[in-house]
């Protein structure tokens, strides 16, 4: 039962409390398993980062998937300035609702930025393919429960995508982290003067001739347009065509250039797994998926592919 797959996790150490348009959601921290990924999520929350931040895809009984200061799926850095690695732990896997994880690019390892994802259900296939780093505790979880109820429109995109209002970190395991707001920039003055371009990195506010909060003020924007990709969090195929609560949703392809992969999870039931890592076997495979990518966008006008996992559209 339940208890026995809670009883498998590692203790938590560490809790942020998310406040979202639906309520709180606490998540409390497993920072000893994955300390580059709760660091990265800290030091977010601790610098108002996901503040007015939406949850941009949603699939009922899967995933919850937020994160992104663009909005789109497309958007987010993490604090390192790059994506950073997987962080994989026998004791942590995908069985059951309330996980907190990175989104990371469609089957590339280590490409986590800023975008994570809440499961809503048990979905053992993306162990191992995404960083568990988190749950959401005691009674939040009602809380994290409306969010598998709401309207969704194309894309996986809520009618009325929930925000997050602000982000409380109560209890820090680490000590060391200095938020940027906090470190004083030279000559570019203080980070507070700084605001996120369209791709949700740090950028002078002088630099910019728009305000970063602007995306935010109309609510009634129709944002549920063609613009927004498909993520990659995908469940298996193979299963019947139309989605039921207790079922995996159809697949879809999204015709485009397949350059800018939104990160998610991918939906597809994994390939067998490759015993071999060495390098160079691994940069061979990089080429084979770079070479496969192209191939796959070049057809994709005709028609998107119909592959599970396939590129995704890009935004731009």
């Amino acid at each position: 039962g339940m208890s026995s797959v809670y009883s498998l996790e590692p203790p938590t150490r560490g809790k942020v409390v998310l406040k979202t348009s639906l309520g709180s959601l606490d998540i409390e921290l497993f920072s000893k398993e994955a300390p580059k990924a709760c660091r990265n999520f800290v030091q977010l929350c601790l610098e108002g980062y996901y503040d007015k931040t939406v949850f941009h895809r949603l699939v009922k009984d899967f995933i919850l998937q937020g994160g992104d200061p663009t909005g789109t799926g497309e958007g987010g850095e993490s604090i390192y300035g790059a994506p950073f690695e997987d962080e994989f732990h026998s004791r942590l896997q995908f069985r059951r609702r309330a996980l907190v994880a990175c989104a990371n690019q469609a089957d590339q390892r280590d490409s986590n930025g800023s975008q994570f994802f809440i499961t809503l259900g048990r979905c053992d296939w993306l162990t191992k393919k995404n960083t568990i780093f988190g749950s959401v505790a005691g009674d939040t979880v009602y809380n994290l429960m409306k969010f598998n109820d709401l309207e969704v429109g194309e894309g996986d995109r809520p009618e009325d995508p929930p925000q997050v209002v602000s982000a409380e970190v109560v209890w820090n395991p680490f000590d060391d982290i200095v938020p940027r707001s906090a470190r004083g920039e030279g000559q570019d003055g203080p980070a507070q003067e700084k605001l996120r371009d369209d791709r949700g990195r740090m950028r002078n506010k002088n630099l910019l001739s728009f305000g970063a909060d602007e995306e935010y003020a109309d609510d009634d924007e129709d944002e549920a347009g063609a613009g927004f990709p498909l993520a990659k969090i995908r469940r298996p195929r193979g299963e019947a065509a139309t989605p039921r609560v207790d079922q995996e949703p159809r697949e879809r392809g999204i015709p485009g250039d397949g350059d800018d992969e939104a990160p998610g999870v991918a939906r597809g039931e994994p390939k067998a797994a490759k015993g071999d890592n060495s390098s160079a076997s691994l940069a061979e495979r990089m080429m084979m998926r770079a070479m496969a990518a192209r191939r796959e966008a070049g057809g994709a006008e005709a028609g998107a592919s119909a592959e599970a996992g396939g590129p995704a559209a890009g935004a731009g």
